[in-house]
């Protein structure tokens, strides 16, 4: 991928304690407090309703009516990857 070029997710997982984003070839975990200022106070619910953009660009929550980019999310996924 070129650094210009923006990052795509393949899927998504939302869990009780963080947001686990499928890349094309790792998963990176992020603690929901970490993704945004309002996806931390959020409720499990709205969390859990996260959405995946049919290209894997960015993620909506319909429950709080917000996105959030893949490339906003993992500005240095280096520091976060997990196997």
């Amino acid at each position: 991928m070129k650094a210009d070029e923006p990052m795509t997710a393949k899927r998504i997982r939302p869990t009780r304690e963080a947001l686990i984003i499928v890349l094309p070839n790792r998963q990176v975990q992020i603690p929901w407090e970490e993704c945004s200022p309002r996806l931390g106070p959020a409720t499990e619910e709205q969390r859990l309703t996260a959405e995946l953009s049919p290209a894997g660009y960015g993620i909506h929550w319909p429950r709080l009516d917000g996105n959030l980019s893949i490339s906003g999310l993992l500005p240095d996924e280096n520091d976060r990857t997990r196997g």
